[in-house]
């Protein structure tokens, strides 16, 4: 079956930076659209940022010119490269793939900043 495991997750001051991974198997990954969610107390999982299986990438407006998401095909793997953290940001961060209607998360990972 396909999992799909975050790891990269931590406490960092504001300003700083983290890269998360989701490491994926039991699936083509190279033909999934992978995504990063995100969801802090409280409120609901929003959609972070997205990387098409042809490397096309869509980002929040809250976090676009400080987040890169990035995909290596070779390794299953997508990550997510923040800058410029802020508190604001603090959340479990879940990866998602989807391939037409068959859609997976993984079992996220927290991120917290610290002000």
């Amino acid at each position: 079956q396909v999992q799909l495991v975050e790891s990269g997750g931590g406490l960092v001051q504001a300003g700083g930076s983290l890269r998360l991974s989701c490491a994926a198997s039991g699936l083509i990954f190279s033909i999934n659209t992978m995504s990063w969610y995100r969801q802090a107390p409280g409120k609901q999982r929003d959609l972070v940022a997205t990387i098409t299986s042809g490397g096309g990438t869509n980002y929040a407006d809250s976090v676009k010119g400080r987040f890169t998401i990035s995909r290596d095909n070779a390794k299953a793997t997508v990550y997510l490269q923040m800058n410029s953290l802020k508190p604001e940001d603090t959340a479990v961060y879940y990866c998602h793939r989807l391939l037409r209607r068959d859609a997976s998360w993984g079992q996220g990972t927290q991120v917290t900043v610290s002000s």
